[in-house]
Order: C-alpha cells, then structure tokens, then sequence
C-alpha cells in the first residue's frame, strides 16, 4: 500500500506547511523561535485513505497502515499488534514489551528509520538512556545501516549487551558534549538523528511519533471503540502525541466517534511536561532528581506533549518511584513483568484516579523489566535439598 502523507506542517502554526522531504529534525525554520524549536508533524490526504482499511486483518509489522504512515523504505520485524490485557478490576493494559526489542520504540524507529534510507542518509544516530537505542540499533542494522548510539555509562548492563549485540557504536561522553557531537555527525559524517539535537525543546523526529499512532488504531479496534481514557508515561511527550493524534485521525475517518483523555504521567524527579502545563508555556525547563524511573526523567518537555494532553482534555501529572513499584508489582501479580518507568501509567491511574465511568481505561505500559537498573543483580543463594526446607519454602510462597 502506498503513503498517503503529503508535507511536514508546523505544530506552532499549521498554516506552515514544508515538503515531505528531507525530514527536518531540527524543528520548524519558519516559527521557531530562539526560546523554542516547535516540533513539526506530518499531514496526509486524508480523503484518500482506502474504506477498509480498519476491517483489514490484524497482523504484525507497519505495513498494515500504511496509507496513514511516511513511506516506509526500511524493512520491518514485525512490530505492532501488541496484546491489550484485561486486569481483574477492568482496566485494560497496552503491553508495548511485547514489541521486537521489547518496547514501544520499535513503532517510531521503523517509521525514522525509514526516513533516513529514503533520504539518503549514510547511517542512524540516537542520544538514548536504553530503549530508543536499541531499537534504533536494531532497526539500522535491519536497514543496513551503521548506527551511534550516545546513551549513560550507567545504563542497565543489559542495555549495553543489547545495543552490541546489534553492531551499534555506544558512545559514552559527559551528557552536555551529547547534543554538539550529534550535530557534527549529521552535518559531517551524513547521519540522521533520530532522537533530539536541539536545545531549546525537545524535537525529535518530525516523522518518529507517526508510527505511535498505530498503537491508538490497534487499542480502538480491541476494544471495539475508543477508551474513555489512556493513561501514557511520559518523558519528551512524543508517544503521549502519537497515540493523541491516533485517535483524532480515527474519528477524522469515521472509526470512532470520540477521542480519550490522555494523561501523562511522569516521575515525581522531573515533571517538564507537568510544570509547562502548569505556567502555560510551550517548554518548560525543570531540575532532575534521582529517580529509577530513568527512561522518563526528562529535563524538558515537547510542545508535542502539551498539544496531545490540551487537545484531548486530559492532564499531566506525577508519581513517585514507590509509587511506580507498588504498580509494577500489581503488574508481575497479573502476569506482567515491565520497567519500572514503564509502570508510571497505572501508578497515576492508581495515585489519582477516580476512574472514569464513561467508558474503557487503558493504560499503555511500554517496556519489560529486564531493562530496569537493577535488574540481574539479584542471585538466589543455594540451599539445602532436603523435604523439609523445600515444602517450607512452597509454604512461604502460597502464604504471599
């Protein structure tokens, strides 16, 4: 199926419209200003889009939407279709962990990576605490290309494996030479980021949170209409804004006849996107504590994240680490074994309820535990063979 989508369009002005090509990264040159870089997204010819489109089969890998994606020119693995998971008291659960490398970044990195083989780009370059790393890593190596990862010499060792594992260049410098030594490999070597080179907000990849849209498709179509509400942990806000644009597309289409308050959730350590709601502004800057919610602690916000929560009345709010256990652990209860930063969405479903009494809640939990700090370095310590210290360890185990 061929893409539909036709220019790049300012988020601070959507009168401003650029070509599709090249993917401007760096934010919108016409109404960005020296205090912020606004994002730019990506417009379609809607009246277009094939009738049938939302009665096709489910099925692994981007293809499936096509016609509402930039093209994809770079091979997939079967990302998307994720399971939506229903918990003992009615909230649903969105578990992006079960995603190729096992979070929600595989849905942006097909789509940016994409970009970079259609635009020529000589290789992938990503600033990234985990995730986006890897699955920038995997998805360059899928297309080919090399890829430089700048991310934390205190990642997960985990994530250091996983970002190997695929050929990426990890690169470790001091977190203020990040952003300069992007910029030179873009204008240098011809890599594209697929991250953030700016300094004043937060950009990202104008074409990046398309591929989040689909999760809204794949959650309407379970649920057989859209949620009253979905509940997104955020950092910079761009999954925040795909999944707001999702479901404002399909009632654009007449799928749906309702788009769902979103609400982010961010750790009680940062909270940009909280702050900027809060003052007004379009980015707000806010000082970072320490936190384990790692992949969300951003030091700002995206103007992405204060459009998606304005635009479908929802709110932004924040939630402490043990906050963000307690959730975690009602999620391995059920079954499901995620990130801590993944848990932030139940955390403030749970913190701040009430529920909502007009429909379905989802919250989207967005990548497995095994990519948390602390995760491997506990060991089990041996222990003796005989009956009775079995049985009272089963004993121990059933009294929980």
């Amino acid at each position: 199926m061929t893409s539909l989508a036709t220019t790049q369009r300012s988020l601070a002005d959507p009168f401003v419209h650029h070509p599709l090509w090249p993917p401007l990264t760096e934010g919108c040159p016409i109404t960005s200003t020296d205090e912020v870089a606004y994002p730019l997204d990506i417009d379609y010819a809607y009246d277009e889009v094939p009738a049938d489109l939302f009665t096709r089969p489910a099925a692994h890998g981007l293809e499936r939407w096509s016609p509402l994606l930039p093209p994809l020119a770079a091979p997939g693995l079967g990302e998307g279709n994720t399971p939506l998971v229903e918990l003992p008291d009615g909230v649903w659960i969105k578990d992006e962990s079960r995603n190729p490398t096992w979070s929600h970044k595989d849905r942006l990195n097909r789509v940016a990576v994409s970009a970079a083989v259609a635009s020529g780009a000589r290789g992938i370059v990503v600033s990234s605490s985990g995730n986006h790393g890897a699955a920038a890593a995997a998805y360059a190596a899928r297309a080919g290309l090399p890829c430089a990862v700048f991310t934390s010499p205190y990642a997960p060792p985990a994530v250091a494996s996983h970002l190997r594992a695929y050929g990426a260049t990890v690169l470790t410098v001091p977190y203020e030479s990040v952003r300069p030594l992007m910029r030179r490999i873009v204008d240098e070597l011809g890599f594209q980021n697929v991250s953030s080179v700016t300094e004043t907000a937060h950009t990202g990849h104008p074409f990046g949170p398309e591929g989040y849209k689909t999760l809204a498709y794949e959650i309407a179509l379970d649920l057989g209409r859209a949620p009253a509400a979905v509940h997104v942990p955020t950092g910079y806000g761009e999954l925040l804004f795909g999944v707001a644009k999702g479901f404002q597309e399909l009632v654009r289409l007449g799928v749906t006849d309702s788009v769902p308050r979103l609400y982010a959730t961010e750790p009680a350590a940062a909270g940009a996107l909280t702050e900027a709601l809060r003052s007004g502004l379009p980015v707000a800057r806010v000082p970072v504590g320490p936190t384990a919610a790692y992949a969300i602690d951003c030091e700002f916000n995206s103007y992405r994240g204060v459009l998606a929560v304005r635009e479908t009345g929802g709110a932004a709010r924040t939630v402490t680490d043990m906050q963000m256990t307690q959730a975690r652990e009602e999620l391995a209860a059920q079954g499901l074994w995620c990130e801590t930063s993944s848990a932030a969405s139940l955390a403030g479903l749970r913190a701040h309820g009430p529920r909502e009494d007009d429909g379905p809640v989802v919250c989207v939990v967005t990548s497995g535990g095994y990519k948390d700090v602390a995760t491997a370095r506990e060991t089990y310590a041996p222990m003796a063979a005989d009956w009775a210290t079995i049985e009272a360890s089963l004993k121990d185990a059933r009294g929980r």
